[in-house]
């Protein structure tokens, strides 16, 4: 997606250890124009897939996720990382290692909101090593419900989550996929 692109060519920052920063228009910050740019290009990908719940992790993937899902007019559920009193206990459950927070969440979905019945898109803004998407992925099995693949905003093709996910069968539609990044700012697309 070339609007993407040249957004995170024009706003991203290169830190050193693979990270890159769009917190000023994509998780964080956001910028609704290019967000519903996003959501229209998701569901240009996924609209013959029957798709009838959009689910992502909180928070960075909720605002993108809500876009994506007003186009395909579903609701979005999202993993919660931290169980709540509102919150039922009858929940799926998983594990997930954030890179960027150094720890491992156990992300929780209502087993009222997910079930056989459901056909679910993946949303998230990025995917590096896979832990979040494995977490994901792991619910919905849980649930019975069809996974139709994963939305991803940006990846980093270089690291080798894309590779493992896809390998499990799952569809990855990545809009914008990194082929190497450099610790003085240079970034090279796929």
């Amino acid at each position: 997606m070339q609007l993407l692109k040249d957004r995170i060519l024009k706003d991203g920052k290169v830190f050193p250890g693979n990270v890159l920063k769009v917190d000023c228009f994509l998780n964080h910050q956001i910028d609704p124009k290019l967000l519903k740019e996003i959501g229209k290009e998701f569901y240009r990908r996924f609209k013959d897939e029957g798709i009838t719940k959009i689910l992502t992790i909180e928070a960075s993937g909720i605002g993108i996720a809500c876009f994506t899902a007003e186009a395909f007019e579903v609701p979005v559920l999202f993993a919660k990382k931290n169980q709540t009193k509102n919150i039922a206990s009858d929940v799926y459950t998983s594990k997930v290692e954030s890179y960027t927070h150094s720890r491992i969440y156990d992300i929780i979905v209502s087993k009222e909101f997910l079930n056989k019945n459901d056909k679910v898109l993946i949303i998230d803004d990025f995917l590096a090593q896979g832990s979040a998407l494995n977490g994901l992925i792991e619910l919905v099995k849980n649930s019975g419900a069809e996974i139709a693949g994963a939305g991803i905003v940006i990846e980093k093709a270089f690291q080798n989550g894309g590779k493992i996910i896809r390998s499990q069968g799952v569809r990855v539609e990545s809009l914008a996929r990194i082929e190497s990044m450099t610790d003085d700012g240079k970034l090279v697309f796929l």
